[in-house]
């Protein structure tokens, strides 16, 4: 079996990751408009505002969507598994995989956020049903 494929983190998204590994779900917020985002980005992407800050999520949403992957995209990975975009409670979306059976995915479906050590210096979020 292949190493898994690892997120490699830059400047702009090392907090995110540091956060994960300790277990936080860090996000940005804009200091001008309150909103959340995630991907990172530079400038918030509601009002452009260069004042975004990074703060800790509760982690808890509903799935919004889901897929169900029958054929992984690389040999690391063991199908099937389930991959979700989440609908966080402070209103930003996030994908990552849903740990549940296939046959409990479902939208609207409510889950908390978990991490997983992959290496020293990586730890991946993923969401369980609460």
């Amino acid at each position: 079996m292949s190493e898994r494929p690892l997120p490699r983190p830059t400047l702009l998204s090392q907090p995110h990751w540091d956060g994960c590994r300790e277990g936080v779900l860090r996000v940005q917020r804009c200091r001008s408009c309150s909103a959340y985002q995630f991907i990172p980005q530079p400038v918030c992407s509601a009002c452009f505002s260069d004042g975004v800050d990074w703060v800790a999520s509760q982690g808890h949403g509903s799935v919004y969507s889901f897929t169900i992957v029958q054929r992984a995209p690389h040999p690391a990975f063991t199908t099937p598994y389930v991959v979700a975009i989440v609908s966080l409670d402070e209103g930003f979306e996030m994908l990552a995989n849903l740990e549940c059976e296939p046959a409990r995915a479902a939208i609207g479906l409510r889950v908390r956020v978990a991490f997983r050590s992959a290496s020293e210096t990586i730890a991946l979020p993923y969401f369980v049903p609460l």
